[in-house]
């Protein structure tokens, strides 16, 4: 089992005793903790939040073992381009430590302004999404990219003039993908449209990343079972082995004494961190809530389900705390599992 911690680069917004400079320091503490990675979130301006690839950067300069990624990185708003120079340069200077974790965009009306203030369709928002991760691949794995899309063109366009000793290119070829799906993400879809959007979500997943993303729906681990299984078919058809995939979870926790003091430190602090959704989801779906063992079995059930990476995101204004509490009475739980 692999144990990450999102660093809430919305927080030092929205909480007064929460800086910037508090977010760095809880870097160094999560890797001291024990855990495995640390990631950070992205928006343009619907959930304002500091820059993740800048962040990341940092962050590298901060930190020796910690794997560094994005949960998530809404890749389709970015020119792939610049995208691929951008994460090649943060890989080179982590040493190889990057996780591109890679979404579309969700269907939030604030997403669909970002999307409208930068001159996208977000209608076509999925295969923007699909081509520019194309793209970023076939530059980190070949050095160059030939490409003729619906959205991106490109003709034999590599970071080499030939006066360098060869093309810029990441340490890891290519750095992990782990493409983001949450098909179940706001419930009740047609289940035709569910089945076909999964499909495709599937053959994306396969074809473009190393793993799979999710989150948002913890009441419901027969929802990654499902998905699992159309993973599954989707690398039978391609005939790509997916053994080594990672799972991963994306969770919102609270820890507290009581399920009641930690409900209620959490609703206070989705709603100011998540305003539109947090009024459209029920909050029990963004993840467990209560005393040490409760969040424990949460995370045992989601791990009989197929999950092989969590990335726990605190729901509370005290990061240390949770991040310290998670570290001295839930980890030691999963040392020997």
């Amino acid at each position: 089992m692999h144990f990450g911690v999102n660093l809430n680069n919305r927080e030092p917004l929205i909480a007064p005793q929460y800086s910037l400079h508090d977010l760095l320091d809880l870097s160094t503490a999560v890797e001291d903790a024990g855990f495995d990675s640390v990631w950070v979130g992205d928006s343009l301006f619907s959930k304002p939040r500091y820059e993740a690839i800048s962040l990341l950067s940092a962050i590298s300069q901060r930190t020796q073992n910690v794997k560094l990624g994005t949960a998530c990185l809404v890749t389709s708003t970015r020119n792939p381009l610049y995208l691929a120079l951008e994460w090649a340069t943060l890989d080179v200077l982590s040493g190889g430590r990057t996780i591109l974790g890679a979404c579309m965009g969700n269907p939030e009306v604030g997403v669909r302004r970002e999307f409208a203030a930068l001159g996208l369709d977000f209608k076509h928002r999925a295969g923007i999404f699909e081509e520019g991760l194309e793209v970023l691949r076939s530059l980190w794995n070949d050095g160059s990219v030939t490409f003729d899309g619906e959205h991106f063109t490109y003709d034999d366009v590599a970071f080499y003039s030939g006066t360098e000793m060869g093309p810029l290119m990441p340490v890891q070829s290519p750095p992990p993908i782990w493409v983001v799906s949450n098909i179940r993400l706001l419930g009740n879809l047609d289940p035709a449209v569910a089945t076909r959007r999964l499909h495709r979500a599937c053959r994306r997943i396969v074809q473009l990343g190393s793993g799979w993303m999710t989150c948002c729906r913890a009441q419901h681990p027969e929802e990654v079972v499902e998905q699992l299984g159309y993973l599954n078919e989707a690398a039978d058809v391609l005939e790509v082995d997916i053994s080594d995939y990672a799972i991963s979870y994306q969770v919102t926790m609270n820890i507290a004494d009581s399920a009641e003091e930690a409900e209620a430190a959490f609703g206070q602090y989705i709603s100011q961190y998540y305003p539109e959704l947090s009024q459209s989801m029920d909050l029990s779906n963004w993840g467990p809530v209560g005393t040490p063992e409760q969040i424990i079995e949460w995370l045992e059930t989601f791990r009989e389900a197929g999950v092989t990476h969590f990335v726990c995101r605190f729901g509370d204004l005290d990061q240390f705390g949770q991040v310290e509490r998670f570290a001295k009475e839930v980890l030691p739980h999963f040392d020997d599992n």
